[in-house]
Protein backbone atom coordinates (compact mmCIF):
# COMPACT_ATOMS: atom_id res chain seq x y z
CA UNK A 1 0.00 0.00 0.00
CA UNK A 2 2.67 2.24 0.82
CA UNK A 3 4.40 2.01 -2.28
CA UNK A 4 1.37 3.38 -4.36
CA UNK A 5 0.52 5.83 -2.58
CA UNK A 6 4.18 7.27 -1.89
CA UNK A 7 3.86 7.45 -6.05
CA UNK A 8 0.21 9.21 -5.63
CA UNK A 9 1.30 11.39 -3.60
CA UNK A 10 4.51 12.79 -5.21
CA UNK A 11 2.20 12.94 -8.74
CA UNK A 12 -0.06 14.93 -6.67
CA UNK A 13 2.62 17.64 -5.38
CA UNK A 14 3.75 18.19 -8.34
CA UNK A 15 0.43 19.70 -10.44
CA UNK A 16 -0.78 21.66 -7.10
CA UNK A 17 -1.45 24.65 -8.97
CA UNK A 18 -2.74 23.12 -12.24
CA UNK A 19 -5.44 20.81 -10.64
CA UNK A 20 -6.40 23.85 -8.76
CA UNK A 21 -6.94 25.93 -11.26
CA UNK A 22 -8.98 23.16 -12.67
CA UNK A 23 -10.93 22.79 -9.85
CA UNK A 24 -11.62 26.14 -8.48
CA UNK A 25 -15.02 26.40 -9.92
CA UNK A 26 -16.13 24.22 -7.34
CA UNK A 27 -18.43 22.07 -9.74
CA UNK A 28 -20.53 25.01 -11.21
CA UNK A 29 -19.92 23.55 -14.60
CA UNK A 30 -20.92 19.62 -13.00
CA UNK A 31 -24.07 19.56 -12.22
CA UNK A 32 -24.46 15.79 -11.30
CA UNK A 33 -21.45 15.80 -8.98
CA UNK A 34 -22.61 19.39 -7.66
CA UNK A 35 -26.67 17.77 -6.56
CA UNK A 36 -25.31 14.72 -5.37
CA UNK A 37 -22.59 16.74 -2.67
CA UNK A 38 -25.51 18.89 -1.71
CA UNK A 39 -27.94 15.86 -1.18
CA UNK A 40 -25.10 14.70 0.95
CA UNK A 41 -24.77 17.49 3.18
CA UNK A 42 -29.16 17.91 3.45
CA UNK A 43 -29.05 14.43 4.66
CA UNK A 44 -25.70 14.67 7.09
CA UNK A 45 -27.58 17.98 8.11
CA UNK A 46 -30.80 15.95 9.39
CA UNK A 47 -28.57 13.16 11.64
CA UNK A 48 -27.99 16.03 13.95
CA UNK A 49 -24.15 15.31 13.55
CA UNK A 50 -22.52 17.92 11.04
CA UNK A 51 -18.91 16.87 11.37
CA UNK A 52 -18.15 15.77 8.09
CA UNK A 53 -14.76 14.98 6.45
CA UNK A 54 -13.76 15.35 3.27
CA UNK A 55 -11.19 12.57 2.17
CA UNK A 56 -8.71 13.11 -0.47
CA UNK A 57 -9.82 17.12 -0.25
CA UNK A 58 -6.78 17.96 -2.54
CA UNK A 59 -6.81 22.25 -2.68
CA UNK A 60 -10.38 22.19 -0.67
CA UNK A 61 -12.77 23.53 -3.15
CA UNK A 62 -15.32 20.69 -1.68
CA UNK A 63 -14.37 21.21 1.97
CA UNK A 64 -15.25 24.99 1.54
CA UNK A 65 -18.57 23.99 -0.08
CA UNK A 66 -19.57 21.83 2.28
CA UNK A 67 -18.81 24.39 5.02
CA UNK A 68 -21.30 26.44 2.92
CA UNK A 69 -23.83 23.95 2.91
CA UNK A 70 -23.91 24.03 7.06
CA UNK A 71 -21.63 21.09 7.77
CA UNK A 72 -18.49 21.79 10.03
CA UNK A 73 -16.01 20.09 7.29
CA UNK A 74 -12.57 19.57 7.09
CA UNK A 75 -10.25 17.99 4.64
CA UNK A 76 -7.67 15.64 4.59
CA UNK A 77 -5.30 14.41 1.84
CA UNK A 78 -2.67 12.47 1.15
CA UNK A 79 -0.27 15.16 -0.56
CA UNK A 80 1.42 18.00 1.43
CA UNK A 81 1.30 20.20 -1.22
CA UNK A 82 -2.47 20.56 -1.98
CA UNK A 83 -2.82 20.79 2.22
CA UNK A 84 -0.44 23.69 1.80
CA UNK A 85 -2.72 25.29 -0.82
CA UNK A 86 -6.21 24.28 0.87
CA UNK A 87 -4.75 26.37 3.92
CA UNK A 88 -3.51 29.48 1.76
CA UNK A 89 -7.03 29.19 -0.31
CA UNK A 90 -9.24 28.73 2.72
CA UNK A 91 -7.92 29.74 6.06
CA UNK A 92 -10.70 29.65 8.06
CA UNK A 93 -10.53 25.50 7.15
CA UNK A 94 -9.16 22.78 9.04
CA UNK A 95 -7.02 20.78 6.73
CA UNK A 96 -4.38 17.90 7.74
CA UNK A 97 -2.31 15.39 5.96
CA UNK A 98 -3.22 12.13 6.29
CA UNK A 99 -3.58 8.44 4.45
CA UNK A 100 -7.25 7.73 4.05
CA UNK A 101 -6.42 3.87 5.80
CA UNK A 102 -5.54 5.84 8.80
CA UNK A 103 -7.63 9.09 9.47
CA UNK A 104 -7.19 11.46 12.31
CA UNK A 105 -10.52 10.80 13.74
CA UNK A 106 -11.86 9.99 16.76
CA UNK A 107 -13.79 6.67 16.45
CA UNK A 108 -17.76 7.14 15.61
CA UNK A 109 -17.59 10.56 15.56
CA UNK A 110 -18.77 12.01 12.18
CA UNK A 111 -22.39 12.86 10.49
CA UNK A 112 -20.67 12.33 7.18
CA UNK A 113 -17.71 11.31 5.38
CA UNK A 114 -16.93 12.85 1.25
CA UNK A 115 -14.76 10.50 -0.95
CA UNK A 116 -14.38 12.85 -4.17
CA UNK A 117 -12.88 10.54 -6.45
CA UNK A 118 -10.35 10.16 -3.74
CA UNK A 119 -10.78 6.54 -3.49
CA UNK A 120 -9.65 5.79 -7.30
CA UNK A 121 -5.88 5.14 -7.49
CA UNK A 122 -6.52 2.78 -5.03
CA UNK A 123 -5.85 -1.03 -6.05
CA UNK A 124 -8.91 -2.88 -6.01
CA UNK A 125 -7.45 -5.38 -3.12
CA UNK A 126 -6.84 -2.61 -0.45
CA UNK A 127 -10.26 -0.67 -1.36
CA UNK A 128 -11.84 -2.95 1.52
CA UNK A 129 -9.39 -1.63 4.47
CA UNK A 130 -9.77 1.84 3.02
CA UNK A 131 -13.52 1.22 3.20
CA UNK A 132 -13.10 -0.08 6.83
CA UNK A 133 -11.51 3.23 8.12
CA UNK A 134 -13.98 4.99 6.95
CA UNK A 135 -17.04 3.50 8.73
CA UNK A 136 -14.34 3.22 11.92
CA UNK A 137 -15.11 7.15 12.10
CA UNK A 138 -18.84 7.38 11.05
CA UNK A 139 -21.19 7.65 13.67
CA UNK A 140 -24.89 4.85 13.47
CA UNK A 141 -26.77 6.25 10.84
CA UNK A 142 -23.38 8.63 9.04
CA UNK A 143 -23.25 9.05 5.31
CA UNK A 144 -20.77 8.39 3.14
CA UNK A 145 -20.64 9.61 -0.07
CA UNK A 146 -17.96 8.33 -2.70
CA UNK A 147 -17.56 9.16 -6.45
CA UNK A 148 -15.63 7.60 -8.93
CA UNK A 149 -15.10 6.43 -12.87
CA UNK A 150 -17.69 3.27 -13.80
CA UNK A 151 -17.11 0.51 -16.57
CA UNK A 152 -19.34 -1.73 -18.04
CA UNK A 153 -17.30 -4.99 -17.65
CA UNK A 154 -17.55 -7.51 -14.82
CA UNK A 155 -14.15 -6.40 -13.03
CA UNK A 156 -12.00 -3.32 -12.00
CA UNK A 157 -9.84 -1.93 -14.50
CA UNK A 158 -6.45 0.26 -14.23
CA UNK A 159 -6.07 2.72 -16.67
CA UNK A 160 -3.73 5.55 -16.91
CA UNK A 161 -4.61 8.69 -15.36
CA UNK A 162 -3.51 11.91 -16.11
CA UNK A 163 -2.38 12.16 -12.43
CA UNK A 164 -1.24 8.92 -11.08
CA UNK A 165 -2.19 5.35 -11.98
CA UNK A 166 -6.32 4.98 -11.38
CA UNK A 167 -8.96 2.06 -11.58
CA UNK A 168 -12.60 2.45 -12.62
CA UNK A 169 -15.55 -0.16 -10.93
CA UNK A 170 -18.61 -1.38 -12.06
CA UNK A 171 -21.04 0.57 -10.15
CA UNK A 172 -22.79 -2.82 -8.36
CA UNK A 173 -19.12 -4.80 -7.82
CA UNK A 174 -18.26 -1.25 -5.84
CA UNK A 175 -21.79 -1.23 -4.07
CA UNK A 176 -21.08 -5.09 -2.85
CA UNK A 177 -17.90 -3.82 -1.18
CA UNK A 178 -19.30 -0.69 0.41
CA UNK A 179 -21.61 -3.73 1.54
CA UNK A 180 -19.04 -6.09 2.95
CA UNK A 181 -17.89 -2.68 5.30
CA UNK A 182 -21.14 -2.37 6.66
CA UNK A 183 -22.49 0.44 4.22
CA UNK A 184 -26.17 0.50 2.84
CA UNK A 185 -26.04 2.20 -0.69
CA UNK A 186 -29.58 3.85 -1.05
CA UNK A 187 -29.07 5.91 -4.10
CA UNK A 188 -26.53 5.99 -6.99
CA UNK A 189 -26.47 8.03 -9.98
CA UNK A 190 -24.57 7.18 -13.44
CA UNK A 191 -24.22 9.39 -15.68
CA UNK A 192 -21.88 9.53 -18.96
CA UNK A 193 -19.46 12.91 -18.47
CA UNK A 194 -18.61 13.27 -22.46
CA UNK A 195 -15.16 12.39 -21.43
CA UNK A 196 -12.16 10.84 -24.07
CA UNK A 197 -11.74 7.49 -21.78
CA UNK A 198 -14.71 6.29 -22.30
CA UNK A 199 -15.97 5.26 -18.27
CA UNK A 200 -19.11 6.40 -16.38
CA UNK A 201 -18.76 8.76 -13.64
CA UNK A 202 -20.28 6.88 -10.77
CA UNK A 203 -21.72 8.33 -7.33
CA UNK A 204 -22.95 6.37 -4.39
CA UNK A 205 -24.45 7.23 -1.45
CA UNK A 206 -24.46 4.86 1.31
CA UNK A 207 -25.16 5.10 5.14
CA UNK A 208 -23.96 3.06 8.20
CA UNK A 209 -26.66 0.66 9.61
Amino acid sequence: MVEHQDTTRAAYDGVVELYASMFSNRLETHPFSRNMIGTFAELVRETGNLRAADVGCGPGHLTSMLHELGLEAFGLDLSPGMVDHARRAHPALRFDEARMEALPVEDGTLGGVLAHYSMIHTPPGELPALLDEQVRVLAPGGLLLVSFFATDGPEPVRFDHKVAPAYSWPVDRFADVLAGAGLVTFARLLHDPASERGFLDAHLLARLG
